[in-house]
């Protein structure tokens, strides 16, 4: 009987069909350009010893000239090579390195060491960056070798990636002290994201409490990002403190999330500063009051006092929504009236910055992409891992944030409270 199925025929694995694929890429070019790596990598290495003793291999010591001194070189004496293994863009290498005995001004001798291959080095920067970045990229440790393939022939492994992720390390503790005295901040938007991450080999999920900057001329600029234990007033009051103390003058303006710990620490800090509550999160709460049923109703009258043209607009629109939401569903009107006049502080701003000062949009919108670039590892490893990736996916370029919308007006001063409350 005759096979009439479509399915085509099962080759192997996905692994095994990349290899085969994969080593059919047979280019002249790469493979004559890595078998002179090792000579040219020799090369290089040999004639920094040469300048260094002012004399080629097997040549005798250049005699001393008083009149021009250190002009012979520095006086020592090669002992042999020493194999070393090298992973760069160009794959793996083996090179001899040459040896060497400087003498010292106290009688002694020292061991000369390269400069352009430091000692204890297996890795180029170059070969680092390119596994920091593909990491950054998505691709977590284990697959990371499957990925870079081509380019090591499967010398980086999951150890590798780890290795090479701790040196960021220096980086982000350099970031974490840097004094923020002249950064011209003029307004700050603060919210925190839940991930989850690896405490004591369970899952377990973390909040990292995220303080987003703008700058006078309306670029957006991380200020921190910091696992406290969760949102309370004390674990957002240790990050506010903590960017005071590094110089982090007064914003002008504040955007939050409404969540009552961070009201709370901003009031003790900043009480007098106008603060905007995000308008998306309270159309959720103002939905969580509703029926199902009430959802759309609700969400059109919202959506016609938000985002009205003009203050008054906005004041009469209002009085409209919770004269007819006390009646129809009361817990609805309650929950706008307990926003008070913090859902409007916008309204204080020139119109073109509305769009841009109503939300918290600016800081979900990072949350979003790292939880998309964290999906492929379900888990991070630590809640300091967790912070590190946040801060390095913006600070390597795989995020980019742009200025804010109306940042041309962003000197203005804010008006008078426009808005009336009583209803």
């Amino acid at each position: 009987m005759t096979n009439s199925s479509t399915k085509l025929p099962v080759l192997g694995s996905d692994a095994e069909i990349g290899v085969g694929l994969l080593n059919e890429w047979f280019d002249p070019i790469e493979a004559c350009l890595r078998d002179r790596v090792r000579e040219l990598i020799q090369t290089m290495i040999e004639s920094e010893l040469e300048a260094v003793l002012s004399r080629p291999r097997y040549a005798r010591r250049p005699k001393a000239d008083p009149e021009n001194y250190g002009a012979c070189g520095v006086a020592g004496h090669r002992h042999g090579h020493r194999s070393r293994s090298l992973l760069g863009t160009f794959g793996r290498v083996e090179i001899a390195v040459p040896r060497a005995r400087l003498d010292t001004s106290e009688g002694k001798t020292t061991e000369w060491k390269s400069k352009a291959l430091r000692a204890y080095q297996r890795r180029t920067n170059q070969a680092d960056s390119l596994i920091a970045g593909a990491y950054l990229a998505g691709t977590n440790t284990r697959r990371v070798r499957r990925a870079l393939a081509a380019v090591f022939g499967g010398a980086v492994n999951k150890d590798t990636v780890s290795r090479v992720w701790r040196k960021v390390k220096a980086d982000w503790d350099a970031w974490n002290a840097r004094p923020l005295a002249e950064e011209p901040i003029v307004r700050l938007i603060l919210d925190g994201t839940v991930v989850r991450v690896r405490l004591d080999r369970k899952a377990t999920s973390i909040v990292l409490l995220v303080v987003l900057g703008v700058r006078e001329d309306g670029q957006k600029v991380l200020l921190a990002v910091k696992n406290m234990g969760g949102e309370t007033s004390q674990a957002w009051r240790a990050v506010l403190d903590d960017l005071v103390k590094r110089g982090l003058r007064q914003p002008e303006f504040l955007i939050v999330d409404g969540g009552t710990g961070l009201e709370q620490a901003l009031a003790a800090l900043w009480g007098d500063v106008p603060t905007q509550r995000c308008t998306v999160h309270k159309h959720r709460n103002l939905l969580a009051h509703a029926p199902p049923r009430l959802h759309d109703e609700v969400s059109a009258d919202y959506n016609d006092m938000i985002y009205a043209a003009s203050p008054a607009e906005i004041e009469q629109r209002r009085r409209a929504f919770l004269r007819k939401w006390r009646l129809k569903c009361k817990a609805v009107a309650d929950s706008l009236e307990e926003a008070g006049d913090r859902l409007f502080t916008f309204t204080r701003l020139p119109p073109s910055q509305w769009k841009s000062a109503r939300t918290t949009n600016a800081i979900e919108r990072l949350h979003e992409e790292f939880k998309r670039r964290i999906k492929t590892q379900t888990v991070l490893p630590s809640a300091e891992t967790a912070a590190m990736l946040f801060w390095a996916l913006l600070a390597s370029g795989q995020i980019t944030m742009r200025k804010v919308d109306g940042w041309q007006s962003l000197t203005q001063k804010l008006a008078d409270k426009p808005i009336d409350l009583a209803a």
